[in-house]
């Protein structure tokens, strides 16, 4: 036993090296290169997603994470930048990450945008160190059924979101925590 690396160990520095190498050309990118990836996915989903569409419109912000990474085998990672854009300009840089323990095993990269529809919503990303996905306002993920039956007199919660344009293979179950924080200027 001595001298041996556990195995869990071993599958924890594969996760993060993976992850950290998936994730160092969003961050390396810049802020011009990130606003345009932002603001093309967003245009992108409210093209294809009427839904989305509509809430834009009503939305008081729009958080778009356009590129996530998501990486695990037991133990997972995910990490993203986005751009908080705001009547159509940016108004904050953001970084997402996530960690997940569980049956898993893969990899993934996909974008999400959440459309805060009030204030208070929004106050609760702008003024706090961080908002954890679960905790404060409600946030309801969006899939295609829901979306084909959102009307404007439907939308009653904070924060929606969308979960678009995936790639990769990512299966199984496990426990997941996400964060959002607000990137340095």
């Amino acid at each position: 036993m001595k001298g041996r690396i556990p195995f869990r160990s071993i599958l924890l520095l594969m996760t993060a090296v993976a992850l950290a190498g998936a994730t160092m050309p969003a961050s390396s990118q810049g802020r011009g290169a990130l606003e345009a990836d932002a603001k093309r996915a967003y245009n992108t989903l409210v093209a294809k997603a009427p839904a989305a569409k509509a809430l834009g419109r009503n939305a008081v912000a729009v958080l778009v994470f356009p590129k996530i990474t998501k990486a695990g085998l037991m133990v997972g990672g995910q990490s993203g930048d986005g751009v908080l854009l705001r009547g159509g300009k940016a108004a904050g840089y953001y970084n997402t990450s996530g960690a997940s323990f569980g049956l898993q095993a893969g990899a993934q990269q996909f974008g999400y945008a959440m459309f805060f529809m009030n204030e208070k919503a929004l106050k609760a990303l702008t003024d706090t160190g961080g908002f954890e996905v679960g905790v404060g306002p409600s946030v309801v993920v969006v899939d295609e059924g829901m979306a084909r039956s959102m009307t404007s007199v439907t939308m009653k919660d904070d924060v929606y979101a969308f979960v678009f344009g995936q790639k990769g293979l990512m299966g199984g179950v496990g426990l997941q925590g996400n964060k959002i924080t607000r990137l340095n200027k």
